[in-house]
C-alpha cells in the first residue's frame, strides 16, 4: 500500500484533476518524479500554472489517505493506477482517465468490453431487450459494462450473469456506498464474475455530479456503447455522446414511436448511431468480435413470446395483440373487431392470470413479470 501514497497525495493537490494528472504522468511517468521535478520542468506541462506548481511544492499528505488505504486493505479491494498493467487499456486513450481506480473483483484487459446502458424507469420491452443483448454478448466472450443503476443497467448486468459471462459495474459512488441500495447483492455477484469499479473515495456519496464523470469511464473502457432505452434528456445520452467523442461505436435499440422513453434512442439513430435489432448488428461493427455465437442470436431483441397454455381461443387472440407497450382498449377493440364489453372481460381474465396489466386511462399491456 505504501507505493500508492504518492498517487493519492498528488491527486489530492488542489488544481490537479484527472486531465492534468494524465499530462504529468505522460511527462514524468511517476508521482515521485513529478514531486522531484524542477519548477521549470513542471511549468512546461500544458495547463500547469505557477499557482499549481506552488501547490505541488507545498502540499502535504492529507490524513485521510492512510485511513483510506487501510480500509482498502481491510476490505480486500485493489487500487489500480495509470501505470498498472491491469488498468483498462482503452481508458488510457481518453484525455482525462482517472488517476486510479478502486476495484472490487478482477479487471481483464484480454477481453473485449461493450457497454449496455439506458433508462432507470425502463419498460418491460427495454428490460427484456437489455437482458437478451447482454446475454448474447456474454456468450460471445464479451464483458458487459454498465452503471448498475435501476432499470436497463441492472438488466444488462443480470443478463450477463445469467448467461455465465463477465460484467463490470462502474459506480457513481464509492465502493463502501453501493447505490442503489437494493443492488447490494447484485454488486457482490458482479464482483465474483467481473468487477465493481469506482474512481471515487470509498465513502463517496452518489452525488449528482459524479454520474456524468462516471459515464466517461463506462464509454471509455468499451469498444462501443449500446443505448437500449432513453428519453430526450438522460444520462445514457451523455454516455453515448462521450463514446462518440472518444471515437467509439454508438448503438441504439429502437422502441415504440409512441413511447417517450425511446425518443432519445431514436434521436441517436437519426444522428448516425447503428440501429440494433440483434447482437449481429453490434458485432459486425466491431471487427474483433467477428465470432460465431455459442447459441443462435439472429432473433429480434423483442422476439415473439410463446402464447401461454390454458388460454381460450379468444384469450389467445387478445394476448397475442398485447405488447410491453400499453395500448388503449379502444385500439385493441378496433384491431380485434371485438365489442368493448367482451374485450374488457377477457382482459380482466388475463389480468387475473398475471398475463396482462392495466395502466391508468384504460391502457393494457403484457405483464412485466410474464416471460
Amino acid at each position: 500500500m505504501e507505493r500508492l501514497i504518492p498517487w493519492l497525495t498528488l491527486r489530492s493537490v488542489p488544481g490537479v484533476g484527472n486531465l492534468l494528472f494524465k499530462r504529468l504522468m505522460d511527462r514524468f511517468q511517476t508521482p515521485e518524479n513529478v514531486v522531484g521535478a524542477s519548477d521549470a520542468a513542471l511549468a512546461e506541462v500544458e495547463g500547469i500554472s505557477k499557482r499549481i506548481v506552488a501547490a505541488i511544492r507545498h502540499h502535504h499528505r492529507p490524513d485521510w489517505i492512510q485511513q483510506e488505504l487501510d480500509l482498502v486493505d481491510q476490505r480486500g479491494y485493489r487500487i489500480v493506477t495509470l501505470n498498472d498493467p491491469d488498468y483498462p487499456h482503452l481508458l488510457l486513450q481518453i484525455p482525462d482517465p482517472p488517476a486510479y481506480l478502486y476495484v472490487k473483483g478482477r479487471l481483464d484487459n484480454q477481453l473485449a468490453h461493450v457497454a449496455v446502458v439506458g433508462s432507470r424507469n425502463a419498460t418491460a420491452y427495454g428490460v427484456k431487450s437489455a437482458q437478451r443483448l447482454a446475454g448474447e454478448l456474454s456468450r460471445l466472450g464479451v464483458v458487459v459494462v454498465s452503471g448498475m443503476a435501476r432499470g436497463i443497467d441492472t438488466a444488462a448486468h443480470v443478463g450477463a450473469l445469467k448467461a455465465g459471462g463477465h460484467t463490470v459495474a462502474i459506480l457513481g459512488s464509492g465502493l463502501e456506498h453501493i447505490y442503489p441500495a437494493e443492488n447490494l447483492k447484485l454488486s457482490q455477484q458482479i464482483a465474483e464474475n467481473g468487477a465493481v469499479v469506482s474512481e471515487f473515495e470509498l465513502h463517496a456519496e452518489p452525488d449528482a455530479h459524479h454520474f456524468p464523470a462516471r459515464n466517461r469511464i463506462i464509454s471509455g473502457i468499451c469498444l462501443g456503447t449500446v443505448v437500449v432505452e432513453a428519453a430526450k434528456r438522460s444520462g445514457s445520452l451523455i454516455t453515448a455522446r462521450l463514446a462518440a467523442e472518444q471515437n467509439r461505436e454508438v448503438f441504439a435499440v429502437p422502441g415504440s414511436i409512441q413511447s417517450f422513453k425511446s425518443t432519445g434512442t431514436h434521436a441517436l439513430i437519426k444522428q448516425g448511431a447503428k440501429l440494433v435489432e440483434t447482437v449481429t448488428d453490434i458485432i459486425e461493427e466491431l471487427p474483433c468480435l467477428q465470432l460465431e455465437p455459442a447459441t443462435p442470436s439472429g432473433s429480434s431483441v423483442e422476439s415473439a413470446q410463446p402464447v401461454p397454455r390454458g388460454l381460450s381461443h379468444e384469450e389467445k387472440r387478445v394476448y397475442a395483440l398485447l405488447s410491453p407497450y400499453p395500448v388503449h382498449i379502444d385500439e385493441l377493440a378496433r384491431a380485434l373487431v371485438m365489442p368493448p364489453g367482451q374485450l374488457s372481460g377477457i382482459l380482466l381474465q388475463l389480468e387475473l392470470k398475471g398475463l396482462a396489466i392495466q395502466t391508468p386511462g384504460k391502457y393494457f399491456g403484457r405483464s412485466e413479470s410474464e416471460g
